[in-house]
């Protein structure tokens, strides 16, 4: 089937035996009907982009800020098995005399630089790559080259989102280069609505572009093959749910006296005597189908032993998914902006202002708060073995611990939250938690 359509592209395009010329010569789909989805455009000022919201996380100065305001490359927390998600919009990037592909290539390699040494995801929105914004099949064959063993190791998935027949092509042309064990981390997602096996869409910040064109697509099938929604309605919580239920309802649900909920209990407590000197603890993702078990069973009352199962990794990710599945974040929404804004406190009042902002929280919110900072305090004392100091772990735990109230996050957001995990870390001795509230 590969060898055929090889053949049949060949044939198409006159029989030109350069892959350069084959992508040129490609038809990609204008898309005309679909309005820009990017607010930034090239005319814009500094001050017009700031009063759009800030669509860059960078200083107007920086030298990677002319890439980075478009949003073409965006942060997401981590997907439903703990792996860091990078996400990389097509539809976002300019006509190509108005982007340097090449500087490109170095923000994307300086942004994954932050998270290759963790497991993470990729998703690639492809809609929107037209013959006007595509980069060169060159550009494409230097990218792969260019991001050796220490991105390509701990990528656990590609995910392609609405793929057509050009990517699926220049895959085929690519086959040479990809290794068999890279090719197999490759996934075509067809429709929005199958991510949220990997991911909760709510998290993403998807261009409207792309939202509009799953419609688009949805509305042209039959009713019988039509796939559900995005975000399927929650169902009531079970009785012993402990997963994606508030703080405040998990007092009576084997919480203990200080109303630390029973997953946390038994994660942290199982880490801190299994897991201190594990080296990339939280780093690395689990068994998915675990993950799974381990999540069921809480949510039905069943009694879990992370000492029986003596998987580190497991935990870990199992103490994350709590955190993020919570329906407020631990930090809650109330402080999202004094955080988000919190790179604007002086040193010296640092500390006295997080004292005051965490006097305000619920008090199970506090005492939880507490519970996971003097437990990743443990995990930093020991980063020599493990690797894990602050700022290691507010890249972990930042997006864990905040969001948004529309849940979703991105670059801008999550610098300032895991700034602020990391000073929470490094000011944890200064008596920042009093004995009770």
């Amino acid at each position: 089937m590969s060898s055929d359509l090889l053949v049949d592209l060949h044939d198409d395009l006159g029989g030109d035996d350069s892959p350069s010329a084959a992508l040129d010569q490609l038809k990609l789909v204008q898309d005309k009907q679909w309005p820009p989805d990017d607010p930034v455009s090239l005319s814009k000022s500094a001050s017009d982009i700031k009063s759009l919201g800030g669509t860059s996380h960078l200083p107007w100065d920086d030298p990677f800020y002319d890439i980075a305001r478009h949003q073409i490359v965006e942060v997401a927390g981590d997907d439903n098995f703990g792996r860091k998600v990078i996400v990389f919009n097509a539809c976002r990037m300019p006509p190509q005399h108005q982007l340097d592909h090449h500087k490109l290539l170095m923000y994307l390699k300086q942004t994954l630089d932050k998270y290759v040494e963790s497991d993470y995801t990729l998703i690639y929105f492809h809609h929107g790559l037209t013959s006007e914004n595509k980069p060169s099949l060159s550009w494409l064959r230097d990218a792969y080259r260019e991001f050796d063993r220490k991105y390509k190791k701990n990528i656990k998935a590609l995910y392609i989102v609405h793929p057509t027949m050009l990517i699926r092509t220049i895959l085929i042309l690519f086959k040479p280069l990809i290794s068999f064990k890279f090719g197999r981390k490759i996934n075509y997602i067809n429709y929005l609505s199958e991510l949220e096996e990997i991911v909760k869409c709510d998290q993403l910040v998807i261009p409207n572009r792309v939202r509009e064109y799953d419609d688009k697509i949805r509305l042209s099938l039959k009713p019988s093959v039509v796939p559900g929604p995005i975000s399927p309605p929650r169902s009531p919580p079970l009785p012993f749910q402990q997963f994606g239920v508030p703080l405040s309802a998990l007092g009576h649900k084997a919480a203990d006296s200080e109303g630390i909920p029973l997953v946390m209990r038994d994660t942290i407590g199982f880490l801190q005597e299994n897991g201190l000197k594990t080296e990339g603890i939280f780093r690395r993702s689990a068994n998915v189908s675990l993950v799974k078990e381990i999540k069921q069973k809480y949510n039905s009352g069943e009694e879990v032993s992370f000492s029986q199962l003596d998987d580190v990794h497991l935990a870990a990710v199992i103490l994350k998914m709590f955190l993020r599945e919570l329906p407020e974040p631990l930090l809650t929404y109330q402080l999202y902006n004094d955080i988000v804004n919190f790179h604007n406190v002086d040193t010296e009042s640092q500390a006295e202002r997080i004292r005051n902002m965490l006097t305000s929280l619920p008090e199970e919110n506090y005492a939880s708060l507490r519970f996971v900072i003097q437990f990743l305090a443990q995990v930093s004392a020991e980063s020599e073995v493990n690797k894990m100091t602050n700022a290691n772990l507010a890249v972990v735990f930042g997006p864990n611990l905040l969001w948004g109230q529309d849940a979703s996050m991105t670059l801008s957001a999550i610098g300032p939250i895991n700034n602020f995990t990391r000073i929470l870390l490094d000011l944890h001795q200064e008596n920042l938690f009093v004995a009770s509230q």
